[in-house]
């Protein structure tokens, strides 16, 4: 499958100087499964159907039969519709204050519920949602109706804890609200900004209650979005529970290698890989994939392998994709963070 100067042990890895990540050149000693390669044709085959939408092709935009009939998310973390909406409408609305303090307060009341439903709630009762004029008590009210009316007012991606056991509160909005109130109080934004690395930053999000290690880099990631802190995506990652499930069926054995160092891995091969496979990636207008982009592709294949290859367990004991596709009809007018430098290029290329 690789050639001998693929495979050869390089005995001395390089160091990101940015992260101390070890950079990996070569697979050996770990050994791959088949999935290793349905990995890069399922991000190459979703990018291709990313691009179909952005070009407004009619359905179906694929040949391959599981992404026509299952849920998944983009190559890209960021052009995944929730994010989207995250980016243009809650972090970067010109209508907001952009303080940092103002800016990370729309970001957790939108991240903790990760619902357009719920935030567009919000917005029918408070306009311009702002700590400054924010009172729980109305807050609570409004989701507390919702629920009420049998409304879903949390999205289905993350498992949220309930927060009772800290904050005491039995509706788990409540607790999430009060969550919201202590990170703010406690001048988080300034904590962030404070951060040299985006493992320190990381560190200021995880100690709150309720945010294990991979909510709190999920956050995180939301908020390296906005101006409150600029770090590569590429300097950090925390692989999440999916994500491991990808790995353990990508690798036969990671010859040494921990999660971290496994995802970081595929980043610094994705270009030969889709080489070696020919397949033709169009990356995110000049963007390759960051760590987070990979890391989330391992729980995207994690799924596609459960139909694609049935045989290969790994470390679960799932064996069905839940989600199935539903067209959303709706378009979206993509729009990444200012600092990537990448929207001029979206406005030249799309049709």
């Amino acid at each position: 499958m690789f050639s001998q100067k693929e495979i050869k042990f390089e005995k001395e890895r390089k160091k990101q100087s940015s992260s101390g990540i070890h950079i990996h050149n070569v697979l050996s000693p770990a050994k791959v499964t088949e999935v290793y390669d349905s990995y890069w044709k399922f991000a190459a085959l979703r990018q291709e159907v990313f691009f179909k939408r952005v070009d407004a092709n009619p359905l179906p935009w694929t040949d391959d039969v599981i992404l026509n009939n299952y849920k998944f998310t983009n190559a890209y973390r960021a052009a995944d519709r929730v994010s989207q909406y995250l980016i243009k409408e809650v972090i970067y609305n010109p209508k907001y204050p952009d303080s940092p303090k103002e800016t990370l307060f729309r970001i957790l009341l939108f991240k903790l519920f990760n619902k357009i439903e719920t935030w567009e709630l919000l917005l029918s009762e408070f306009d311009v949602p702002t700590f400054e004029d924010y009172n729980f008590e109305a807050y609570d009210k409004i989701l507390h109706q919702a629920m009420a009316a049998k409304e879903k007012i949390y999205s289905a991606a993350y498992i949220m804890p309930s927060g009772g056991s800290y904050f005491g509160y039995q509706k788990k909005h409540t607790n999430h609200l009060k969550l919201i109130e202590m990170i703010i109080e406690e001048e988080t934004h300034e904590s962030l900004m404070s951060a040299k690395t985006m493992q320190q930053a990381f560190e200021v999000v995880k100690r709150f209650p309720g945010l294990g290690d991979f909510l709190a880099y999920q956050f995180l990631i939301d908020i390296n979005y906005s101006n409150i802190i600029d770090f590569s995506e590429s300097s950090f990652v925390v692989p999440g529970p999916g994500a491991r499930g990808g790995i353990s069926k990508c690798f036969a054995d990671l010859g040494g290698l921990n999660y971290v160092e496994a995802i970081k891995l595929m980043t610094d091969r994705q270009h030969k890989e889709f080489e070696r496979l020919d397949l033709d990636f169009k990356n995110l207008w000049g963007r390759d994939l960051q760590l987070i982009d990979c890391q989330n592709l391992f729980c995207e294949v994690d799924k596609y392998a459960r139909v694609k290859h049935p045989d290969i367990k790994g470390n679960s004991d799932r064996i069905k994709i839940k989600q199935k596709f539903k067209g959303n009809p709706k378009p979206i007018d993509y729009w990444f963070p200012p600092k990537w430098g990448i929207n001029d290029k979206i406005a030249k290329n799309i049709k």
